[in-house]
């Protein structure tokens, strides 16, 4: 029996697989400390579980429109123009199951043969296995630690050619937890002025989990690419909602029919009560989740402190999400190799930077989405490899 080539093309997320193999020592009774996945370790707000326990009881359980009921794409709306003064019509927003989706549409809707994307690197791995099942290049762009991991706009705009039809930017990084500040987004939206046939994904997932009181620079605020500009954003990083699959972004009018298209194909619609739920995460109060960034904010502090005095390691100071990102080159080993020994020989689940992309083969990534009790644990297992 044969199967479409291009499903050959189709990578996966490793972490996931890291997060399987976690799960199976600890069922053996091996005590593991898991610093792999992305996930929040708060449980989701008392206020937003309430809202969806309601949305069930008043039946809220039915189909709802492929891009999201009214209300969450008004509220979405709402909350844009108080965060950033940006008017955006509730029809260019899409409500989808998770961020994922967005970057499938994005890939399948500009990519084909003989097209080319690109992509950060590293950078989150569906990008670039998105990039390949829609048969397009995939170009990375590589994020050094010299420049702590931030877009070199000069080389950005070398990568550029006449055959680029997508460029995705992801700010605040994962894996890096990199954050590139207004000043330096305004000089990467004035050189991407310079190519106006090329469409923008701009991945702002982490976009409330920044520290040092800094505020995120969206590409919403730029008028002058709004009409090329894909902004995927979501709730399951900043409320905590991993699991409802829950996610929105924002499209051009020209490209907004071509994915809800793909909605209706693909899923139908979002969870009925995950929206009832996402609508009250927005209008909601928000002492809980700024009290998460703090805490946030803490670890980053002290895992930076901490993993900088280890001798096999140093690392980047992150300036957003949950993620620390360090060099292990001192401890001669790659990043795969050390998050091998890391899991099997003292407890500690790790992802591999080369997860993230080739250009990352000496570095892995901590995530601090744990408590400050297992960091230190963990910290002081991997300074005996």
């Amino acid at each position: 029996m044969q199967v479409s080539k291009r499903i050959f093309n189709l990578e996966t997320e490793t972490a996931f697989t890291v997060l399987a193999k976690a799960n199976k020592l600890q069922s053996e009774g091996k005590d593991i400390i898991n610093l792999g996945i992305g996930q929040p370790d708060f449980p989701t707000p008392k206020n937003i579980l309430e809202a969806a326990v309601k949305a069930i009881i008043d039946g809220k359980h039915g189909y709802t429109p492929s891009n999201g009921i009214i209300e969450l794409r008004e509220a979405v709306s709402k909350h844009i123009f108080e965060k950033y003064n940006s008017n955006v019509n509730p029809e260019n927003i899409l409500i989808t199951p998770g961020g994922k989706p967005v970057i499938f549409f994005a890939a399948l809707i500009f990519g084909e043969k003989d097209a080319e994307i690109i992509y950060p690197d590293p950078g989150f791995p569906i990008y670039r296995s998105m990039i390949k099942f829609s048969g397009a290049k995939p170009i990375p762009l590589i994020l050094k630690e010299k420049n702590n991991f931030e877009i070199d706009i000069d080389e950005l705009s070398k990568l550029i050619t006449n055959k680029t039809r997508l460029i995705i930017i992801n700010n605040p990084n994962n894996p890096t937890g990199s954050f590139m500040n207004e000043s330096k987004i305004s000089n990467l939206v004035k050189m991407l002025e310079k190519y106006p046939k090329v469409a923008i994904m701009s991945d702002e997932i982490y976009s409330k989990i920044i520290f040092d009181n800094n505020s995120m620079p969206s590409l919403l605020k730029y008028e002058s690419i709004r009409d090329r500009l894909i902004i995927l954003e979501g709730w399951s990083k900043t409320f905590c909602m991993t699991g409802w699959r829950l996610g929105w972004s924002v499209w051009p009018t020209k490209f907004i029919d071509f994915a809800n298209k793909l909605c209706v194909n693909d899923h139908s619609c979002p969870s009925s009560i995950s929206q009832y739920a996402g609508l009250e995460a927005l209008q909601g109060p928000q002492d809980e989740i700024n009290k998460i960034v703090k805490e946030f904010e803490k670890r980053r502090n002290f895992i930076f402190e901490k993993l900088n005095n280890l001798k096999n390691m140093n690392c980047f100071r992150p300036g957003g999400s949950f993620y620390a990102f360090p060099n292990v080159s001192k401890s001669n080993l790659s990043g795969e190799k050390f998050s091998e020994v890391a899991l099997n020989n003292y407890g500690v689940a790790l992802v591999p930077g080369t997860s993230f992309g080739d250009s990352a083969k000496k570095y892995i990534r901590l995530s601090y989405a744990n408590s400050l009790e297992n960091i230190e644990k963990a910290i002081n297992r991997l300074s005996k490899i």
